[in-house]
């Protein structure tokens, strides 16, 4: 069997991101691991509702053996069997992101040797996580141009705290991942600004809408409110799309319980106005969730990468020593002395 590799769930952000790329990446090279002191760094540590979900979606997408799978447990270990691609259907049964249980098992069947479906139930839009719109816009569209084809649609939304949201991706997988780029300093961007609404008056996604129109020269053409009819609880999201030729950054800020619809929407424009004047064509999230595909790419040795993005979270540094861990692909940052870096991702050096 081949080495189990032990990870120390407490290293770096200490969070559950370190949980769902073991995971991914296990199904990928067929590696089994072990962490101990899972989500040592959160308020609550340990497997969360959306965590439990994304380790038993991989174990069964990959006929996996697991010991440890239990809401709280603090240790987990996952011997991964053979990818199994199908029809699946997966429910958090909360408000979690659908979105990271999808980018957990994702991966593995994006090479795998047929085409899957995939059901998930849950949040679609909450905070901490990306929103369906980020992965339907910014992000599937970029693991597309790799190889894979692969479509979404929104059946409905969820937003915290009732979830209840769904949506369905279809995959139809190549047989390894090619290189992406992503360096060109972004000049022309074409903005959108959609504030959405379930079950809340409609006055809040138009002071949103409002707010940013008086702060940016952009038409009033570029602003939509748009009222969610099918939501099982109240919600409001605000989508900042920012489209260039290379890639559309989706910069989102959630409304919540006693904070003022105008604070959401600085805050919103506070993170797209630090993207715009960057000139960079990949933000501080799509940064984290576009390197694990591009490192499956570099350890097939038919893809990798570069990228040119702000400075590296250390979210994202934590995820890229975890990727490192299993694949050993060459990880690079260069910090040219602004606010952004270039991240190259490329097959590990061989020794003659």
């Amino acid at each position: 069997m081949t080495d189990m590799i032990e990870i120390d769930g407490s290293f770096g952000e200490g969070g559950g991101q370190i949980v769902r790329s073991s995971l991914a990446l296990s199904l990928v090279t067929g590696r089994p691991f072990t962490i101990e002191n899972l989500r040592a760094r959160r308020d609550k540590p340990g497997l969360k509702r959306q965590h439990l979900t994304a380790v038993r979606a991989t174990a069964e997408v990959g006929q996996a053996e697991v010991d440890g799978d239990e809401i709280g447990s603090r240790r987990l270990t996952f011997l991964p069997g053979e990818v199994t691609p199908g029809d699946y259907h997966f429910s958090i049964g909360t408000a979690g992101s659908t979105t990271l249980v999808l980018q957990t098992v994702l991966p593995a069947l994006l090479t795998a040797r047929a085409e899957s479906k995939l059901t998930l139930e849950g949040g679609t839009h909450n905070m901490f996580a990306p929103p369906y719109d980020f992965l339907a816009k910014s992000y599937l569209p970029l693991v597309g141009r790799m190889g894979p084809r692969i479509e979404a649609t929104l059946h409905r939304p969820g937003f915290f705290p009732a979830g209840g949201g769904c949506f369905t991706v279809t995959v139809s997988p190549t047989e390894s991942l090619g290189r992406l780029e992503l360096t060109a300093h972004t000049k022309k961007v074409s903005p959108r600004v959609r504030a959405l609404v379930a079950n809340l008056p409609e006055h809040i996604a138009q002071r949103e809408c409002d707010t940013i129109a008086k702060k940016m020269n952009w038409d009033k053409s570029c602003f939509a409110v748009e009222h969610v009819s099918n939501s099982r609880g109240p919600g409001n999201v605000l989508l900042i799309e920012l489209e260039s030729d290379e890639v559309t950054e989706v910069v989102t800020g959630f409304g919540r319980r006693g904070v003022k619809a105008e604070h959401v929407a600085q805050q919103a424009l506070a993170e797209a106005k630090a993207y715009l004047k960057a000139g960079v064509p990949v933000g501080e999230h799509l940064a984290d969730q576009i390197m694990l595909p591009m490192a499956i790419g570099a350890w097939q040795g038919s893809g990798g990468g570069v990228f040119r993005t702000l400075g590296l979270s250390m979210h994202s540094k934590t995820h890229l020593e975890v990727i490192r861990r299993f694949l050993g692909v060459q990880a690079t940052v260069t910090e040219d002395g602004r606010d952004d870096c270039l991240v190259t991702i490329s097959p590990a050096a061989t020794v003659e």
